[in-house]
């Protein structure tokens, strides 16, 4: 592993409140285990991470939704309290915005990329990421945004049953309200039910084309893009697990090279100037092969630690050597690398290690943060099946089910599991997790020249779409790619 310069420290913020979110683990443990002081801006207080030997302080954030000002106050007051400049490294997508918003005013006591102002904004917002994709040429799945309940009953009749329905920006969704990022729409009324609850969720409402299931079809791409524009400290990844199955975090992820998304992944990036962290979520579509961005993710994935590389790179570490003026070493790629979450994916992670797989939890360098998590994972499960215990026994005065699949909100404690854990060993938090792809589409739209507005009109495609009757024009179309676009997937 090329040394960094321990002699800066690195600053880690998270205004997200999940206390199972391993991506943040990997992060210190990253940058810990290669010399580096790690503050944590997180919610530590219940958390496992809070317990790893390479914390070095840790600080509360600020609450989730609050004025990028007052990021930034409590920002400044780290940087005094570290008193040298610090690598940042903002790990959920609210975190990421604010950074960005905040750049100039920052660079006095943190080392940033230099990422084009607003750039994380624009492709993080699940409605703007259209535009984004017919901007470049990048398949994305069919999306309507209706203006009204009737639109987007429609509008799950035009594009065919089941649907997809996603917030367009999910960090604004309000804990313990029930709502879901993502869900599987499976009727007109569901699309109905869920507009009347824009209000409630922040943002705007999409109802995207439902991509079918099958195997190698969940794919993800890490990197790191430095000031020159190079990539570095990734590659692509494929699903072999997630939860919810086929529609949430990764559970079991194997690198798999594929020349093709590596090809689309980079024409992308260039074509924004995209300079810093990313991760980015793809469906390939069986009839076409071409794969359909879901969601641009400008910060670390959770699993980035999949990608660290034969040389000890991955994309925290290559962040860290950028900035500090270091190089960074020639490629190293592991290919057949797995990486798996134990709490989401308990039977894959007791099969026999080799030394080309990591666990999210459990390392034997910093044991303490996999104890505590255990602890706090049956706990967890217990909470969630004694509350679905009660809803049974209180009987069917519960609203109908709304989904058939559904992704956990930014800052809620993860579902993961615990709603079909009935069958979980008693005690041990084992959450369900799926060895195969399930799946959901996150679909794409077709933007025009800017954002999409609400509107009666309809998409334009270039087929029709299946799945079910025709029905009167809803939502306002974000244009969809034609067949003849070249993806450079194929």
């Amino acid at each position: 592993m090329h040394r960094l310069d321990d002699r800066v420290p690195a600053v880690l913020l998270r205004i997200d409140r999940n206390p199972f979110h391993h991506g943040t683990l990997g992060a210190v443990r990253s940058l810990g285990r290669a010399g580096v002081e790690v503050y944590l801006v997180a919610d530590s207080g219940g958390s496992p991470v809070r317990r790893s030997r390479f914390v070095s302080e840790t600080h509360p954030p600020p609450p989730p939704g609050s004025p990028v000002a007052d990021v930034g106050a409590l920002l400044r007051q780290v940087a005094a309290r570290v008193s040298r400049p610090a690598v940042l490294v903002p790990l959920d997508d609210e975190s990421a915005l604010a950074v960005n918003a905040l750049d100039e005013e920052l660079s006095a006591g943190f080392l940033l990329p230099r990422q084009p102002r607003g750039l994380a904004e624009r492709v993080a917002d699940k409605a703007e990421l259209a535009a984004v994709c017919e901007s470049v040429g990048v398949p994305h799945p069919v999306t309507l945004i209706p203006g009204s309940p009737a639109q987007a009953a429609a509008a799950a009749w035009q594009l065919g049953l089941p649907l997809v329905a996603k917030w367009s920006r999910p960090w604004l969704i309000p804990v313990g309200r029930g709502l879901r990022s993502t869900v599987v729409v499976r009727s007109a009324r569901e699309a109905e039910a869920l507009y009347l609850r824009t209000a409630e969720a922040g943002s705007t409402l999409l109802l995207q084309a439902y991509l079918p299931p099958g195997p190698d079809r969940d794919w993800f791409f890490h990197g790191y893009v430095d000031g020159a524009g190079v990539t570095h400290g990734g590659g692509a990844g494929r699903k072999h697990g997630a939860w919810p199955r086929g529609a949430g975090l990764t559970t079991v992820g194997r690198w798999t090279p594929n020349p093709a998304l590596e090809a689309l992944v980079g024409r992308l990036t260039r074509s924004l100037g995209y300079r810093g962290i990313f991760d980015l979520d793809f469906r390939r579509d069986d009839t076409t092969g071409r794969y359909h961005l879901l969601d641009f993710n400008p910060r670390p994935g959770a699993q980035f630690r999949l990608f660290e590389d034969g040389a000890g790179l991955d994309v925290v570490r290559a962040l860290h050597l950028d900035l500090t003026r270091r190089p960074l070493p020639a490629p190293a790629p592991l290919p057949g690398r797995a990486f798996v979450v134990e709490n989401y994916a308990p039977l894959r992670a007791l099969r026999r290690r080799g030394p080309e797989r990591e666990l999210a939890w459990h390392a034997t360098d910093d044991r303490a943060p996999g104890r505590v998590m255990w602890g706090l994972w049956a706990r967890h499960v217990a909470s969630r099946q004694a509350q679905r215990a009660g809803r049974l026994l209180r009987g069917p005065a519960v609203p109908a089910r709304t989904t058939g699949i559904a992704v956990d909100a930014p800052g809620t404690t993860p579902a993961a599991g615990t709603e079909a854990a009935g069958a979980a060993a008693a005690g041990a938090a084992r959450a369900v997790a799926g060895s195969g792809d399930a799946a959901v589409a996150r679909p794409r739209l077709g933007g025009g020249a800017g954002r999409p507005r609400p509107g009666p009109r309809a998409p334009r495609t270039s087929a029709p779409v299946s799945g079910g009757p025709a029905a009167p024009s809803a939502g306002s179309p974000a244009r969809a790619h034609t067949d003849e676009e070249k993806a450079s997937s194929h």
